[in-house]
């Protein structure tokens, strides 16, 4: 267990916090201050923190002061110094007799250094700050003068970046950084510490922090450290729901067509929603999957139909056909340039956003004559994604994952039933893969070509989302159905009961204990069927 002798000028608050969640198990052994009137003192021994005071007085030189605090701690046993708004600038008195000692600075040093970080950041106009967590070194010359320059100098554990608010002052930005910033990255810091994951160089002056045992298990593809700023480009009219307070923030280092920083054409429209955000991305996320023509629309993330086809008409067409009743109110997406006669289809049913790569000028005219659809460009469609990951906020903590980014060719299937797929149903199997990565697991998917038949999504029992699917393309669909059709499925089937809902052609993942089982019923039913070899779960 690592203890920490904790040595404060005031309230302490850092040292109150880190002894309250007791980073990888660090505690506090004492806390230490320079007047007997300091808050902290009270606050630590409410929770059994044994405290001691060791005044300044007048006469007292640096040197000796530090030797007196040296002495009021060696009654204890501890393994780290925690320092917090100490006010007093230690030499290697203290420094070389005592273990590693860090310390909090509320800004990103080497930026606004000094007493007054919250106000010099203010005043300078950035528009991101923070805090920082170093080792305390000797600010002292050799007549144990403070060097300035020197103060707050030591080498760098760990930052948190804070972004700065218009109309944000230095109180406000310093209550800011205290909770969102120094609460944070203090007991990060300490907790690094108990791992043993921090090495200090000292004659170097220097800090590393080691990556933790995944990294090595992984690769090194997940880095041991995610810093992450956005700052408010929009408060929303509300969230998911209307008791629900929202905004949406931008990162201006991404460089990928987003709707975060797509233009709105119609600024006369309503704003977009939180939902309309969330639903917006996750169709223009489905559309980037493909080269040729393709039109999609999205209903709470799902996908109520897409395809592709030789025209962008034809795809929204065939996309639109697969469910029209839960296209209803939906958002457009389309990988094109959006033209007339695709405009005319979109605004034939009523739809919230309609989200494309730029508008032909005719286009436009059609697309306003609807006074609340949301029109938004997003620019180029890049080749490549530049965004490697995303994230899912856990309390306490995020979920980051590297972007399914998964695609497949004929060349990748493996055929598994004696019944050979044709051509047709390769090429069908191959656009239903890439379109079901985009629906909630469990999920399932029929494709007749190109486009979608019926979707079955986020059912807990596998089955029951072919149940969905299929009835979906029987009683939903527009001139198709389930009939001679190919059927795609997110995971692998673990009995022989969900193939057999099945229609004439199946792509998998495979890897059941129970494959041979579920091929015996596939070739019982003259069904071919081919393994991906790699599941597309989507959860949220």
């Amino acid at each position: 267990m690592t203890r920490i002798a904790g040595m404060a000028g005031n309230r302490g608050r850092n040292l109150l916090n880190i002894a309250d969640r007791r980073p990888g198990g660090a505690e506090l052994a004492v806390v230490l201050a320079t007047s007997a009137d300091a808050p902290v003192l009270e606050s630590a021994a409410e929770r059994g923190i044994p405290t001691e005071v060791v005044p300044l007085a007048d006469d007292m030189s640096r040197t000796e002061h530090e030797e007196a605090v040296l002495e009021a701690l060696s009654d204890y046993e501890f393994d780290l110094v925690c320092l917090d708004g100490y006010m007093r600038i230690l030499s290697s008195t203290f420094l070389d007799a005592a273990p590693t000692t860090l310390n909090v600075h509320p800004s990103l040093l080497p930026s606004f250094p000094g007493m007054d970080a919250w106000g010099d950041a203010v005043e300078a106009g950035v528009s991101v700050t923070g805090c920082t967590v170093h080792v305390v070194t000797d600010a002292t010359d050799g007549d144990g003068e403070v060097v300035e320059s020197e103060v707050d100098g030591g080498p760098i554990v760990t930052q948190e970046p804070i972004p700065i608010y218009e109309g944000d002052d230095p109180e406000s930005l310093k209550e800011r950084v205290l909770y969102e910033g120094e609460f944070r990255a203090y007991p990060r810091a300490v907790k690094w510490f108990t791992e043993g994951a921090v090495e200090v160089d000292d004659a170097a002056g220097e800090v590393t922090v080691e990556a933790d045992t995944a990294d090595a298990e992984h690769g090194d593809e997940l880095p041991a450290r995610r810093l992450t700023s956005s700052d408010r480009a929009d408060t929303l009219r509300y969230g998911e729901n209307p008791h629900q307070n929202a905004a949406v923030y931008a990162d201006y280092t991404c460089d990928e067509a987003s709707v975060v920083h797509a233009d709105q054409l119609n600024e006369g429209a309503k704003a977009l929603s939180y939902n309309n955000y969330n639903d917006a991305d996750g169709a223009l996320n489905l559309i980037k999957e493909f080269d040729e023509p393709a039109a999609a629309v999205i209903k709470h993330t799902n996908p109520a139909g897409c395809a592709t086809a030789d025209s962008l008409a034809a795809a929204y067409e065939k996309a639109l056909s697969t469910d029209p009743m839960s296209a209803f109110g939906g958002i457009v997406a389309l990988n094109r340039e959006c033209d007339a006669a695709t405009a005319e289809q979109i605004i034939d049913s009523f739809k919230e956003v309609v989200v494309a790569p730029g508008y032909t000028d005719d286009a436009l005219d059609v697309l306003f004559e609807k006074e609340n659809l949301r029109v938004l460009d997003v620019g180029e469609l890049a080749d490549e994604p530049t965004e490697r990951f995303t994230e899912k906020p856990l309390v306490g903590g995020r979920l980051v994952q590297e972007r399914d980014l998964q695609t497949i060719a004929v060349d990748d299937l493996e055929v598994v039933t004696e019944r050979e797929p044709t051509d047709e149903e390769l090429e069908s199997m191959v656009f239903a893969w890439q379109t079901l990565k985009h629906v909630k697991s469990n999920g399932i998917l029929f494709t007749d070509g190109t486009e979608t038949v019926g979707i079955g999504m986020g059912q807990v029992s596998r089955v029951d989302a072919v149940r969905l699917a299929a009835m979906k393309a029987d009683e939903h669909a527009e001139g198709k159905d389930a009939e001679g059709a190919v059927m795609a499925s997110d995971a692998f089937f673990p009995f022989p009961d969900g193939i057999e809902e099945a229609a004439e052609a199946v792509v998998q993942p495979g890897g059941s204990v129970n494959d041979d089982d579920v091929i015996e019923a596939a070739d019982e039913h003259g069904i071919a069927m081919a393994f991906t070899g790699q599941r597309s779960f989507r959860h949220d």
